[in-house]
């Protein structure tokens, strides 16, 4: 066999692969797809379901249905809170002096823009603050006579 027959070969089983990896491919599909079809929630009548007879009994069933699974699940559900409750404790305590350390420089620097913003606010209605402040004084003389 020379190197063209060996091509041609090769290309052919190559092609007749491919062909055959194709019709793996749609018929899985197709299957996947069926599968599916079967699997569809079937249509519910909410009137026959839900009508005064039925509705007590299946808010019943619901609420009924919703306990069991919780009942099941509450060992896991109360201790995941208190894991979540020692990592938060833990997490607190680890970082507590960054923390104090951030909140008191946060305080500090909120006090010296109060300090600002009341500064502007005063120059700004200083006859106001005044005349408010004159009256006071006046009704407290008042108030002592």
């Amino acid at each position: 066999m020379d190197l063209e027959e060996l091509k041609k070969v090769r290309k052919k089983n190559f092609l007749r692969h491919k062909k055959k990896k194709r019709e793996y491919y749609l018929k899985s599909k197709l299957e996947k797809k069926l599968s599916t079809q079967i699997k569809k929630r079937e249509i519910i009548d909410y009137e026959e379901e839900l009508n005064e007879l039925n509705f007590n009994e299946k808010i019943k069933s619901i609420i009924k249905q919703q306990k069991e699974h919780v009942d099941t699940r509450k060992d896991r559900i109360i201790a995941k809170m208190r894991e979540y409750k020692d990592k938060k404790r833990e997490y607190y305590l680890e970082h507590k002096d960054e923390r104090l350390e951030y909140d008191k420089e946060y305080r500090e620097e909120k006090k010296e823009q109060l300090r600002q913003y009341r500064k502007e606010y005063y120059k700004k209605n200083r006859e106001k603050i005044l005349a408010k402040q004159r009256e006071r004084r006046k009704q407290n003389l008042k108030d002592k006579e």
